[in-house]
């Protein structure tokens, strides 16, 4: 099955359609095309690929529809090897596991097939694959527009943060990793990463890998002028992680609560209020990447 988000990349989607089917068909005896026209209608296409008759699922869009592709074939049982060109602003799923920005490039991995497992997380009934983001700073990321998105690329999201960052009120967060607490302090901002690479800085978390069965919780719990000065750097990086505005660890499984009214971004969409649970699904999206991923 093809599935083609018309709009994705400027329309650069329906540019590549016979080139994906033209691979498709090299593998397969038969290529099914769906295209997108509302919310939703790819995670609905990908959960129909999942009966049983599909072995692959080519999926051309943004971030937004390789999300609801991944929502799509979650926890199926015959789920199909899951391919995709990236025609989103940021990218961070393909960044993660190696897949070229150029259609062409990502659409020659289907000649040479690498099948890797890759873990996802779940937020009550909703699945993700990059990152998990509670603050003001997070939900500024709503705040930037399609023009800025297009002119600025992923540097878009980092201008909207900064803006954010002179409100400077901080938030009280409880944060338990199974039965343990592993933070109940003041936070300016929380992100729980999934894959090396936020909002298109691939050392944001260079701790993490597709396939380590781990989120890796950042919690900024300072914000003075001073220390914020380095903070930027530590993020282009990779140093975050041992910053000392920032508590940083591991976990498969967590639970977090706020003493304040917050919404949880789930890969850069508005998501459900605190409290949350999530926890990660190892293994669960084969992928097609490049070998080297």
């Amino acid at each position: 099955m093809l599935i083609i988000n018309p709009s994705s990349g400027k329309e650069k989607a329906m540019q590549f359609e016979e080139q994906a089917v033209a691979l498709l068909c090299k593998r397969h005896e038969q290529v099914v095309v769906r295209y997108t026209e509302k919310e939703g209608d790819a995670t609905e296409f990908a959960a129909s690929a999942c009966d049983g008759t599909y072995e692959t699922l080519l999926a051309m869009g943004g971030d937004g529809t390789i999300n609801e592709c991944i929502n799509g074939l979650a926890e199926k049982e015959q789920q199909p090897n899951f391919a995709f060109v990236p025609l989103g602003t940021v990218n961070d799923f393909a960044r993660a596991l190696q897949i070229p920005r150029k259609p062409e490039q990502a659409l020659a991995l289907l000649e040479d097939y690498h099948i890797k497992a890759v873990d996802i997380g779940k937020l009550g009934n909703r699945y993700f694959m990059n990152v998990l983001a509670v603050g003001v700073i997070a939900e500024a990321v709503y705040d930037v527009t399609p023009e800025e998105k297009s002119k600025y690329g992923h540097f878009a999201y980092l201008m909207e943060g900064a803006k954010a960052f002179r409100d400077k009120t901080p938030f009280r967060i409880s944060v338990h990793t199974g039965e343990k607490e592993a933070y109940n302090d003041k936070a300016y901002m929380m992100l729980i990463a999934l894959t090396n690479s936020v909002a298109g800085f691939e050392k944001f978390a260079e701790q993490a890998e597709v396939d380590d069965h781990l989120f890796h919780v950042f919690i900024l719990n300072d914000l003075s002028f001073t220390k914020a000065v380095k903070l930027i750097p530590d993020i282009f990086k990779g140093n975050l992680a041992a910053n000392e505005q920032v508590a940083y660890f591991q976990a498969n499984e967590i639970s977090v609560a706020a003493d304040t009214d917050l919404v949880v971004n789930i890969d850069g969409d508005e998501g459900e209020p605190l409290p949350f649970k999530a926890k990660v699904l190892p293994g669960e999206i084969r992928v097609v990447v490049p070998k080297e991923a």
